[in-house]
């Protein structure tokens, strides 16, 4: 048999910041903004419909031995109520599953992009000198002459210097160089004359730099003949090398002149080094001189003060 509490004043459970009057069996319809209002002891078994705390009121002073029941304080309804609320709100918001808080509408700030400056902040640690490019494998630096830049995008070619300018090649569809500069590893070959080495890769320098592309393209319309003009020993970062220069000529365009320059590495296991020059023949091009200048400023990287070059320790031959 349950038990219905004596009528009174308790918090109205549609509207638990107020409160209402409860006649003993049924909710009126008076309401009232809470006031005076003390804790009361949890009363088990019973309760008003759809009141989830049982409240009784304040007895009155003439009530002789009726113990006292203290009420709800109003601060109390007003927080459980806030408490429900907003549980209620969270376990309701679809905009998160994890029932957090939901995105924010407007984007968040993206990290600002490097500057030109910033980028360059962190070089390569072997290679921070614009002036040098530096060829870790063969062990040896070469200088950019002023006008030229190192190729940064080289895979699998050896290290590059080039004219930063571009043209269209006067042969089949392309674009081309009037002057590079890559050194690689002597592959293919058991030889260690430097002699051998550049007499036998000249012609190769050559077909690279005015016949055939990758692409068996022809830039230059192919090449029509190629003449001698220099060749001899030069020592070439405290090594002796031998170098072999040819003019070549084109069926489209002014043709160039190619170089090839072979020589011993002093790190590693001193393998032999190839560094070929192409160098074009037209108004605009660099001065063919630039390729002894360039031999000249080949160092090793342990030891920036050797160095080399046509003159230097021996003759060319003519």
């Amino acid at each position: 048999m349950s038990m219905s509490p004596p009528p009174g004043w308790y918090p109205d459970p549609h509207q638990p910041s107020v409160e209402r009057w409860w006649d003993g069996s049924a909710w009126t319809e008076h309401r009232r903004a809470p006031e005076n209002a003390q804790v009361a002891p949890e009363q088990q078994g019973f309760g008003p419909p759809q009141a989830t705390t049982s409240v009784m009121p304040v007895a009155s002073a003439g009530g002789g031995g009726r113990a006292k029941v203290i009420a709800l304080t109003v601060a109390a309804a007003v927080l459980v109520g806030a408490i429900v609320t907003g549980a209620v709100v969270l376990g309701e918001d679809d905009g998160d599953p994890e029932g957090g808080s939901p995105a924010p509408t407007t984007p968040a700030a993206t990290s600002p992009t490097p500057s030109a400056t910033e980028k360059s902040a962190s070089p390569s640690p072997t290679d921070t000198d614009p002036n040098t490019l530096v060829d870790d494998l063969n062990g040896i630096t070469i200088p950019v002459p002023k006008g030229w830049e190192k190729d940064d995008d080289t895979i699998g070619g050896g290290a590059t210097i080039q004219t930063p300018d571009i043209v269209d090649c006067p042969g089949d569809s392309g674009l081309c160089r009037e002057g590079t500069v890559t050194s690689s590893t002597s592959t293919g070959t058991d030889e260690t004359d430097p002699k051998a080495l550049a007499r036998a890769d000249i012609k190769d320098a050559a077909d690279a730099a005015y016949d055939k592309d990758k692409l068996d393209n022809k830039p230059y319309g192919g090449i029509t003949s190629t003449k001698k003009v220099k060749e001899g020993q030069v020592a070439v970062a405290g090594r002796s090398g031998y170098f072999v220069r040819w003019r070549v000529h084109t069926a489209k365009g002014d043709g160039g002149y190619v170089q090839s320059l072979a020589f011993a590495s002093s790190v590693g296991s001193e393998s032999m080094i190839i560094v070929r020059f192409a160098v074009g023949a037209g108004d605009g091009a660099p001065p063919v001189s630039v390729m002894d200048e360039i031999t000249k400023g080949i160092r090793s990287v342990d030891d920036s003060a050797t160095g080399g070059g046509v003159g230097n320790d021996v003759g060319a031959t003519p």
